[in-house]
């Protein structure tokens, strides 16, 4: 049973200021990546979309003299810890259950390596099928941030991509029966 589902999110004013940010173009994108990832790898869609569409909300835009400025976002970004806090806070607030929130959050967390110092993590498998869908939609220079998507087409993506997982989840459960 879901206790959130990605509309409810989607259109949470915490989350559109957040993913506004971030590029919802881009969320939703990397939001039906984990979909497919997921569904191959045998990972909950539920927790990996959800992981997926908030991946990068606790970006910060990083300009000088008025243009975004990739190098320093990449000197200083922390926006995978922030993202991690705010996530969290959002699905509680939405009434996630707190194991899944807390699951989602971390995936937030670890979806990129860009803040950490040099060693090997080990993900789980819900962290790996969201940083191979951030990954599988990304573009040079961060532009896959700027992306730009009308609202309404967004929303209709977020139901879209809602209907899918219930189905996979529904799918799942006839599985195990």
């Amino acid at each position: 049973m879901r206790h959130v589902t990605l509309t409810e999110l989607f259109t949470h004013p915490i989350a559109d200021k957040f993913l506004s940010r971030s590029g919802k173009a881009h969320a939703i994108a990397v939001a039906f990546h984990a979909f497919h990832f997921a569904k191959k790898n045998n990972v909950c869609v539920d927790l990996a979309t959800k992981a997926a569409l908030l991946h990068d909300i606790g970006h910060y835009t990083w300009y000088r003299n008025g243009k975004w400025d990739f190098e320093l976002y990449k000197k200083y970004d922390i926006h995978a810890i922030k993202g991690a806090e705010r996530a969290h806070k959002l699905l509680i607030r939405c009434g996630e259950h707190p194991a899944s929130a807390k699951e989602i959050a971390l995936a937030v967390l670890l979806h990129t390596d860009s803040y950490l110092p040099d060693g090997e993590l080990q993900l789980s498998s819900l962290q790996k099928v969201v940083a191979l869908a951030d990954k599988a939609d990304e573009e040079p220079k961060g532009n896959h941030h700027y992306r730009k998507i009308n609202q309404e087409r967004a929303l209709q993506s977020i139901k879209r991509l809602d209907e899918m997982v219930e189905e996979e989840l529904e799918n799942q459960i006839k599985k195990s029966v």
